[in-house]
């Protein structure tokens, strides 16, 4: 299989990175700092140095010719404003679903949030309501598409090592951890699995094999 993640530098996308390659599929990373490409390639990975709040579909789509599926696993990250919660976690999703077809790629995994069906707390801050938001904004763009999506709505990550089991179902979910190393390890089982297309599924820490957890939620 050959995947190609957006967001390929961030904590999530090198694990998936690390894990696909392990398991022999072919990687390719969109970044958009070419000093990352030293860590991409040590996770396995092709580098694709793209600009997603400034590339035209055109040059994205020609990094994903022969690809078989596509992660979206970029953010803005916590340090960022309002504006690009909407350029990256918003747009940057939505370029990636029209260089999908452009390309005639119809797999694509969208990491989003939990929460995004909530109407969010005003006290959180104005960040985080705009990032609920383009999360939101993002599914609801996706799911308008013809692709054979799949959106992952992770609770709150954490680094802690891997559990290998987890709860993953169907909103509403209570709201949990789960690490960023179980992500990426449902995020390649959901690769495996194109019964999962149209699903909106919500992940958590839980008792569950990731794999058994996979084929449960598969149609």
């Amino acid at each position: 299989m050959h995947v190609v993640i957006a967001g390929g530098h961030g904590k999530i996308g090198l694990r998936l990175a690390a894990l696909l390659a392990g398991r022999g599929d072919t990687v390719t990373a969109v970044v958009r700092n070419p000093d990352h490409r030293a860590d991409v390639e040590t996770a396995g990975a092709t580098c694709a140095v793209v600009d997603l709040e400034s590339a035209p579909v055109d040059e994205l789509a020609s990094h994903l010719q022969g690809a078989d599926a596509v992660v979206f696993a970029a953010g803005a990250g916590p340090n960022s404003g309002v504006e690009r919660k909407d350029t990256v976690d918003r747009a940057a999703a939505v370029l990636l679903a029209d260089a999908a077809k452009q390309a005639g790629v119809t797999r694509y995994l969208l990491v989003s949030s939990t929460g995004v069906d909530a109407d969010p707390d005003p006290g959180s801050g104005e960040v985080w309501v705009a990032y609920l938001a383009a999360k939101k904004a993002a599914e609801d763009a996706i799911r308008a598409t013809d692709l054979a999506w799949t959106i992952l709505r992770p609770g709150r990550l954490t680094d802690d090592p891997a559990v290998g089991t987890v709860l993953l179902a169907s909103p509403p979910v209570d709201r949990a951890d789960v690490t960023r190393d179980d992500t990426a390890a449902v995020l390649a089982a959901l690769l495996d699995a194109p019964g999962t297309a149209g699903r909106v599924l919500e992940l958590r820490e839980g008792d569950v094999d990731v794999l058994e957890a996979v084929v449960a939620v598969t149609s």
